[in-house]
């Protein structure tokens, strides 16, 4: 265990900085909170968790993956990823950092998307422990412990210091970097600050919410459930749930004709809109019902049932908080899994 001083947190982060490429969350205008990468004098937010979560350096919501260039017949692909530089994301909390685990499952798997590999052999994530978890927050649904992150390095900010503890190999060559600005200690700040967030854990409105009723093999329990039409009925479509959530990873391909020939690439794409996977024989959802039916289900049965029963959501409240019609999964798995739920 390592310990850095907070009125050294600057010093700190520039000696990251020096040998990677940092980013940490910042406040923004308006209340918002998002990644800025490290300039010198850059101030750590507080808040909880960033609007968007650390998914943004892995799966970006745009990107470029290649480029066409046309001479006759003939046709050159140019393979234009920059990507070659190694980078540490401070501050992921426990239930973004698990995400990351949802997005191997998909984008590491045969065949694997190098675009998404490459970003996660050049990344380090430095995870947070969340000191102050609040009520929307549910990640103890899906076996997150928020007080016991995992990552690259594991690190517990008090009233005073960081804590880090490194957990692989990437994590200790970054500790390695920031010199004596850290020092040797025991774990029992960290111990008792564990201690502090499970009791407020214990506290929070949603911890008795259970996935229990949920999982794979689930398909025909719930498909035809009469009550997805009385939880859709005001959904607006409009997409927020999925470009919030760390777990979403729909994305639609376009190329585009420019000045200097074509340009393929790649943006997120979300099931809650109407035009989402339409073909010319037409659209496969017609209703908002239908849409709204496939983004829960391949949250709690879908994703679960293909992936040795791990869901696709972490409980980190972002749908929670940000639905304008207050819709989300909390809603739909009280519904659907019983009153006793939560």
């Amino acid at each position: 265990m390592k310990k850095c001083l907070l009125t050294n947190s600057n010093a700190l982060f520039n000696k990251i900085a020096e040998n990677n490429t940092l980013y940490i969350p910042v406040d923004l205008e308006q209340g918002r909170v998002a990644y800025k990468k490290f300039q010198d004098g850059l101030k750590m937010s507080d808040a909880l968790k960033t609007d968007r979560s650390a998914k943004d350096f892995f799966f970006p919501q745009t990107e470029t993956l290649m480029a066409f260039k046309t001479q006759g017949k003939s046709i050159e692909v140019i393979d234009t990823r920059s990507e070659n530089e190694d980078f540490v994301v401070f501050g992921v909390r426990a239930c973004d950092v698990k995400s990351l685990e949802v997005l191997d499952k998909v984008f590491l798997a045969e065949p694997v998307d190098t675009y998404y590999k490459n970003r996660r052999e050049h990344g380090v994530i430095v995870s947070m422990a969340c000191s102050r978890p609040v009520e929307t927050c549910f990640c103890q649904t899906f076996g997150i412990d928020a007080s016991q992150p995992e990552g690259d390095i594991v690190c517990y900010k008090t009233d005073d210091a960081f804590y880090f503890d490194a957990k692989t190999e990437k994590g200790e060559k970054v500790i390695d970097q920031m010199g004596d600005l850290v020092q040797d200690c025991d774990d029992s700040v960290v111990n008792a600050e564990k201690a502090k967030i499970k009791e407020i854990l214990n506290k929070l409105p949603l911890k008795d919410l259970k996935a229990d009723a949920f999982g794979k093999d689930k398909t025909d329990e719930y498909f035809n459930s009469p009550e997805w039409k009385n939880l859709s009925e005001s959904c607006l479509g409009c997409g927020t749930c999925t470009f919030v959530c760390p777990t979403c990873q729909c994305y639609d391909i376009k190329d585009f004709k420019t000045n200097n020939g074509v340009e393929r690439f790649r943006c997120w794409d979300s099931c809650m809109y109407s035009d989402f996977t339409k073909m010319s024989a037409g659209q496969p959802r017609v209703t908002q019902m239908e849409r709204f039916r496939q983004r829960f289900m391949h949250k709690l049965v879908y994703f679960p049932t293909n992936n040795d029963g791990m869901f696709s959501c972490v409980g980190c409240g972002r749908c929670v908080s940000k639905c304008p019609i207050s819709m989300n999964i909390v809603k739909v798995m009280k519904t659907l899994g019983g009153k006793n739920n939560g």
